[in-house]
């Protein structure tokens, strides 16, 4: 295994969050390589496996980035960060992405780990298809309704009165037959299964929800001025996500290191569920390779958004939301 540049750095911030440091797994830091510092969406899961994973095997380091990976949460606002220029680049979904550049952030995606949304719909097993939903209830995240909320309310029939708040924890499912909820691909289901519990997993991006899933998004000052860093980053990545699918090893001991709570099983689980998706290898992917972006599925991502009214088209416009130019330069195939 190459040598890890860099000890991981928590850096502080302007929000209400400690300062945390984690162990190093390196020698000294190398003045030749260019700090670059990325924050997730989440706690270190399998999720995020290709970013640990070209952590692990030195593949930032090769492409001359000392990369500074941080883990999202409920308490860090990586949008805010990033606009406050304490991140490169961050993990945004596609409709985060136009609500934030509508909102004057200079944020600009380009590229995605992911060819649809991982988000799911977890029903109990007497529900056949997600119309059969209407008039139950339906626990959601307070981010579902500027996401995919309003597409599925246009979809399935559903309405605002059916919506609860998801508190990110399954006993309320366990405990009312009626009940569904959000998940993730690989969280919730798990939680489920581990609970023997009655359930079936309907899966929105592969419904039709049309946006990526844990897309990378960049500073329009690091794209314009250093555009040769996001190159490196982007490809380097999706390196790191081809061998993480592979062989993910040395990704999840980092994965670990940094979140003690995800369990051996459930990254088996994950990483089984990465798999036989396709959801980073299949799709377009299988011809543009891994990350690819294309214009049609932006194109329906900004056309269902404004169908939904999630954006405002005064105060943005589809071309400076997203760029193909560094994903589609040197593709890292499946």
């Amino acid at each position: 295994m190459k040598t890890i540049p860099t000890k991981y750095r928590w850096l502080s911030c302007c929000i209400a969050a400690p300062v945390l440091t984690i162990s190093t797994y390196a020698n000294a830091q190398s003045d030749s390589l260019t700090p670059f510092t990325f924050i997730t969406n989440w706690y270190a899961q399998a999720e995020h496996g290709g970013f640990y994973q070209a952590m692990a095997e030195g593949l930032y380091a090769d492409k001359g980035l000392d990369v500074n990976l941080r883990m999202g949460g409920p308490q860090v606002n990586a949008v805010q960060l990033l606009g406050a220029g304490r991140a490169e680049c961050i993990i945004r979904d596609d409709v985060g992405t136009m609500l934030a550049r509508s909102q004057g952030i200079p944020i600009t995606m380009v590229a995605s780990s992911f060819q649809f949304d991982p988000i799911v719909i977890i029903t109990h097993s007497d529900i056949n298809t997600l119309s059969d939903l209407k008039g139950r209830t339906v626990l959601i995240s307070s981010s579902a309704h500027s996401s995919w909320w309003p597409w599925a309310k246009s979809q399935y029939g559903f309405t605002d009165d059916m919506s609860r708040p998801y508190t990110f924890n399954i006993q309320p499912f366990m405990a009312d037959t009626s009940l569904a909820q959000q998940g993730y691909m690989s969280s919730e289901p798990f939680a489920m299964m581990q609970a023997d519990a009655d359930y079936k997993v309907f899966s929105l991006g592969q419904e039709g929800y049309p946006p990526y899933g844990n897309s990378i998004a960049c500073h329009d000052d690091v794209i314009n001025e250093h555009p040769e860093q996001v190159y490196a980053f982007v490809e380097a990545t999706m390196q790191g996500w081809k061998s993480y699918l592979s062989d993910p090893a040395t990704g999840n001991r980092l994965i670990q290191a940094e979140n003690p709570n995800m369990s051996d099983e459930q990254l088996a689980y994950a990483l089984n569920q990465l798999r036989s998706s396709g959801i980073s290898t299949g799709g377009d992917a299988q011809t543009g390779g891994i990350g690819i972006i294309t214009d049609d599925r932006m194109q329906a991502t900004w056309q269902m958004a404004v169908d939904n009214e999630l954006i405002d088209t005064n105060n943005v416009s589809l071309p400076k939301v997203y760029t193909t130019e560094f994903i589609t330069k040197n593709p890292v195939m499946p």
